[in-house]
């Protein structure tokens, strides 16, 4: 049936669990996206039926006919997430409905089914449930949370698939940054653009990372941490990072950042931001940023801070901006007060440690 929460799960637990021993050992540093949990959610979608089959089952790979429409049309959308061990040992999710509302965002951007917010929500959930014991309690681990959708139908037409495969799957993470919270080094494209007016920007689609990658390699060879890229039009104007958003800081404390203009993605952490410094009553304004505006502020003094948001990294400092006209810098170099307070006051509501007035937090 294809109505939302009112579809009942199978749970098939796996037969061939990690055992307690390997999992403690696996998850004392677990990286980023290397370790995977016992269990998957699959829940299936067929033109005429809706949404069925669904399930809590072994992890384990997917077969696929060579024609599988993905495979051609690159029909997929995903979402990233986390589960996180509260302070008060429940488990916690972070805005999970925000999610399921993006991801039925992206999947009528690429013309695809949307799965019910309800029952994205419920299918996080159950995975979560089955592999609990899988979320770290170090400090700022947690368990990543993989939802995606695919054309599943076997066909070739360049059409809307009619069939579509929806999975979750789970990974222990620790900090996305190797060596702790530490300024990152940035590579200015000139080349590349990631998205254009019109295009699917503002939709969380494989296809749009993979556009990414090329100008993330460019970023790696001159020393770079990440990449950010300027708009496609006038290749003046800040659009985001590979994977995140941007704010910047004045001397005065308030802030600004990129207006959401169908190219960037509506990061779920950038909204938490804004929400969190006006609430410090802070002014942060949306607008379109110049790259000059913000080399010319970095070195005159204006802009102090820079920083990248997003599921994974959280709020990571941007400390040295580099291109092919030379390079500058932020502040002293370092973690900024307004960046370092926001990132913990996040982190704080997220993990179940401070008061959390939003209903942003809810328990498994």
């Amino acid at each position: 049936m294809s109505g939302g929460g009112t579809i009942d799960f199978e749970i098939r637990p796996s037969s061939q669990p990690v055992s307690a021993t390997e999992r403690e050992a696996l998850l004392a540093n677990p990286g980023f996206g290397r370790v995977f949990t016992d269990h998957m959610v699959t829940i299936r979608y067929a033109e005429g039926k809706g949404w069925y089959d669904a399930r809590v089952e072994a992890r384990a790979p997917i077969p696929m006919d060579p024609a599988t429409a993905v495979l051609h049309y690159a029909q997929e959308i995903f979402e990233g997430m986390k589960a996180y061990r509260r302070a008060d040992g429940q488990v916690g999710f972070f805005r999970a409905d925000a999610n399921a509302r993006r991801f039925a965002q992206s999947a009528h951007r690429m013309s695809m089914a949307p799965l019910p917010e309800d029952l994205f929500v419920n299918s996080v959930r159950e995975l979560v449930r089955a592999d609990q014991e899988w979320i770290p309690t170090s400090t700022e681990g947690s368990l990543y949370l993989r939802p995606f959708q695919y054309a599943s139908e076997v066909f070739l037409g360049v059409r809307p698939a009619r069939e579509y495969l929806y999975c979750v799957i789970a990974s222990p993470v620790g900090p996305y940054f190797s060596g702790g919270l530490k300024p990152v080094t940035i590579w200015v494209s000139d080349e590349y653009t990631r998205a254009s007016p019109g295009g699917t920007g503002a939709a969380k689609c494989g296809g749009n990372y993979a556009a990414s990658l090329l100008a993330q390699a460019q970023a790696a060879e001159h020393g770079c941490d990440q990449v950010v890229f300027l708009d496609a039009v006038e290749r003046k104007y800040v659009d985001e990072l590979g994977g995140m958003n941007v704010f910047f800081v004045r001397k005065d404390g308030s802030m600004f950042t990129p207006e959401l203009n169908g190219s960037i993605l509506p990061g779920i952490t950038r909204d938490s931001v804004i929400t969190l410094a006006r609430e410090q009553g802070r002014q942060v304004e949306e607008r379109p940023v110049t790259i000059d505006e913000w080399r010319d502020g970095a070195r005159s003094g204006e802009i102090v801070e820079t920083f990248a948001c997003g599921t994974a990294a959280v709020l990571t400092p941007i400390g040295t901006v580099r291109g092919v006209d030379g390079e500058f810098k932020l502040g002293d170099g370092g973690t900024g007060p307004v960046t370092a307070g926001l990132r913990q006051t996040l982190v704080d509501i997220q993990y179940g440690r401070a008061a959390d007035p939003h209903g942003w937090t809810t328990t498994l």
